[in-house]
């Protein structure tokens, strides 16, 4: 009773609109001094120590750091430009053109804000100036941004690895085939769309340039930011290194990149540095919030609570998946992914194994669908990111109305997954 109580005035006080993890740990704080008394501040000192050794958390600040480097340094404005050139000339060859490098930028950088804010002042005044639709522009932008959610070196599958207790280069690689299903989900949709609505997609004018002249500058932009991907991605699939190994070879690659490119600035590594440390401290209080809430939720027994639920779930396996992932997803119009990863599938975790559910398998759904969350209004982070850089043009409303088809295309791949599970045993 005391945990559902607690889990209520949580739910109160988020609804008040205070921050997700002082609520969490100020709620925490009050009804674990109720249960335990003065022995849950040995508890707490506990769990933080655990958080500050954890030594696979370590990626993510490191992860971050590389994606924001790479982002000051111009790589994607640069790749978006040549991939422009490339297929511009094609109906929908713009929207093709962001899609990839937003697959790029997702698999260099793993920070959805810097793709989408960089995408958004690149490529969205591209599009309008060649007529495209506002609202393809729009969800094409935010869509193609929050790949970086689903393709490695993802931070969600980084904090699906600690919370479920699986190595995160299982994740990683069990993610590849997925997140490129998602891209081609987001390509086939866009030729569609252009080839029966003309006016929605026009093509660009052709350059000056002939064409083995930009397949060569597309080929120099591209090629760098690919060797450092192939070098970060491929040493944790293969087991070489760990996710914080190669979160720090990222790192010194990113800076060697912005070293030949010619951008490197001490003051531009001040400034990412300083963001890094931001976004690097909203994540791990959220996770300290989240821990000590999980903690006191278990030993009031909210976990048998929780348990003893699920385990009456009419449909056995997948009558639990199917409602986890329907829970999931309404908790992403209005949590973001880090408290959902960190609080409610906590709670689910142990029950993974006595039903029979592939953690693994369930992590990747999980993500999948945690990618939506940044698409669903009213707190889809992307479409804060979008309007923040979006001319005033571009309504609010052209915006939430550009990404419904794409979330719908995150769905049919969340349930494409989740009906071939095999796709994630292909790399």
């Amino acid at each position: 009773m005391i945990a559902l109580i607690m889990f209520l005035v949580c739910l109160v006080f988020l609804a008040m609109g205070y921050p997700v993890a002082f609520t969490f740990g100020g709620v925490a704080l009050m009804f674990g001094l109720y249960s335990e008394g003065l022995q849950l501040f040995l508890l707490v000192a506990e769990r933080m120590h655990s958080i500050m050794t954890n030594i696979t958390l370590m990626a993510v600040p490191l992860f971050i750091f590389m994606g924001l480097i790479l982002e000051k340094a111009g790589i994607a404005e640069r790749m978006l430009v040549s991939m422009g050139s490339l297929f511009g000339h094609v109906r929908g060859g713009l929207a093709v053109s962001t899609i990839l490098v937003g697959m790029l930028l997702a698999a260099s950088t793993g920070v959805v804000g810097a793709s989408v804010v960089t995408m958004g002042l690149i490529a969205l005044p591209v599009m309008l100036k060649y007529s495209y639709d506002k609202q393809l522009a729009s969800g094409v932008i935010c869509a193609s941004g929050t790949l970086g959610q689903i393709i490695p070196p993802s931070i969600i599958l980084i904090i699906m690895g600690d919370v479920l207790q699986r190595p995160v280069g299982d994740f990683y690689r069990a993610a590849i085939v997925p997140g490129l299903l998602l891209v081609v989900l987001y390509i086939v949709y866009c030729l569609l769309l252009a080839l029966y609505k003309k006016e929605v997609a026009p093509p660009m004018p052709r350059s000056g340039a002939s064409l083995m002249t930009q397949y060569v500058q597309a080929f120099k932009t591209i090629v760098p930011a690919l060797a450092l991907i192939m070098i970060v991605l491929g040493t944790v699939i293969v087991g070489v290194a760990t996710p914080t190994e190669s979160a720090a070879m990222g790192v010194v690659g990113a800076i060697i990149l912005a070293l030949i490119g010619g951008h490197f600035r001490f003051s531009m590594l001040h400034q990412v540095a300083m963001e890094t440390t931001k976004i690097s401290a909203m994540v791990f209080t959220i996770l300290a919030g989240a821990t000590f809430f999980s903690m006191v939720f278990t030993y009031t027994g909210g976990d048998e609570a929780v348990e003893q639920i699920m385990q009456h779930i009419p449909g056995g396996k997948w009558g639990f998946v199917v409602l986890m992932m329907w829970l999931i997803f309404l908790l992403g119009f209005f949590i973001d992914f880090v408290e959902i990863a960190y609080i409610f599938i906590p709670m689910i975790a142990p029950i993974l194994s006595q039903i029979g559910i592939d953690p693994i398998w369930f992590g990747i759904l999980v993500a999948l669908n945690l990618q939506a969350s940044f698409l669903t209004p009213p707190f889809g982070f992307s479409l804060f990111y979008l309007r923040g850089v979006a001319p005033s043009t571009i309504s609010t409303l052209d915006i939430y109305r550009g990404v419904i088809p794409f979330i719908f295309l995150q769905l049919v791949a969340l349930v494409a997954v989740m009906l071939f599970p095999g796709m994630i045993t292909l790399f």
